[in-house]
């Protein structure tokens, strides 16, 4: 029972110095009823492979289908069967909230008294009952991604596309967002998340995907992936002036790269052993003369997944390479 599936996916761009390869081979599978988080910097690919289920896009090369649909030979069958809430809020600014949806439905041939049920559940659902009756350039930006979300679920679809939905949303907004997604799921909805906060897809997703340069690099679970990198990570916050030494330090103890927030004069390291680690490196800090502000140990999260995998942060975007130009186009499409 696959949802979403999508097989060798190819996308090219012209550019001015010759071509951008926003997708380089993309391969999905989205079991019904669960969430892939789609998980990447900005210009990674995430949008391009949303475009392209979605029918907004054709591939150079591939095959995807939704619910069993192949997206380049039946659009219209695929676009009858699934929500899309894109990066920015697709909303009529002079229409109401009501209005919105209820023209939403209408589009979809619901009929006027359908649609205006489904516009009152809706707005109930999505606690916009208030707002429901001015026009949308009065709502805040939250208020307004959750006017698009609730866009896309008029006709309710069995298959829905995130795009980034929580981008720009303060923390109660994106908590909010979170909840209503955890209920479709569990109503039986497939959605396909694409995001670059490795928080929201450790929450969220079933699976994860973990895209870079137009190719996926991962996939498993977030419990599956962080496995991948293994050990714990030390955590040890420095006074000022102090990073390089205790930089000299971690490189004896650590297991693999250490990363450096010179700012916050921070740096994590994997290591082994566990609390041993942690006595290891309190007793080579004190001998080293390190002021040592905050010291702790962890497991490994999803950015030290991505970072391991990427060499780059996920919010740093693409590292320096072929796809690195991609981050324009990306942002275009």
């Amino acid at each position: 029972m696959v949802a979403i599936a999508a097989e060798g996916l190819v996308k090219v761009f012209p550019s001015r110095s010759g071509e951008v390869r926003a997708l380089d081979g993309v391969d999905l599978e989205v079991p019904v009823g669960s969430v892939l988080g789609l998980l990447g910097p900005n210009g990674a690919g995430k949008t391009t492979t949303v475009r392209i289920l979605t029918t907004l896009l054709a591939p150079d090369a591939g095959r995807a289908t939704v619910n069993g649909v192949d997206v380049t030979r039946d659009p219209q069958a695929v676009r009858r069967s699934i929500g899309l809430s894109g990066q920015y809020a697709a909303v009529d600014e002079y229409l109401t909230g009501r209005e919105n949806l209820m023209m939403i439905g209408r589009l979809y041939h619901m009929g006027s008294p359908a649609s205006r049920v489904r516009a009152a559940e809706l707005l109930e659902q999505f606690d916009l009952v208030d707002a429901a009756d001015r026009p949308a350039k009065t709502y805040s930006g939250g208020m307004r991604r959750r006017l698009d979300l609730a866009g896309a679920l008029v006709a309710r679809p069995p298959v829905i596309f995130l795009d980034e939905p929580t981008t720009g949303l303060d923390p109660r907004s994106r908590l909010g967002l979170w909840d209503v997604i955890e209920g479709l799921v569990a109503g039986g909805t497939t959605v396909l998340l694409t995001t670059q906060y490795l928080d929201e897809a450790d929450k969220l997703a079933d699976s994860i995907a973990v895209v870079d340069q137009g190719r996926v690099i991962a996939r498993g679970t977030s419990d599956e992936l962080k496995a991948q990198v293994g050990g714990e990570r030390l955590v040890v916050t420095v006074e000022h002036g102090h990073v390089p030494t205790a930089l000299g330090v971690l490189d004896g103890l650590a297991t693999g790269q250490v990363d450096v927030d010179e700012h916050a004069r921070q740096l994590v390291a994997p290591v082994a052993g566990g609390s041993s680690a942690l006595l290891d490196a309190v007793r080579r800090f004190d001998e080293a003369g390190v002021g040592v502000l905050d010291l702790s140990l962890r497991r490994p999260t999803l950015d030290d997944v991505f970072l391991q995998l990427t060499g780059h942060h996920a919010a740093d975007g693409p590292a320096p390479g072929p796809g690195a130009a991609q981050t324009t186009q990306e942002g275009a499409n």
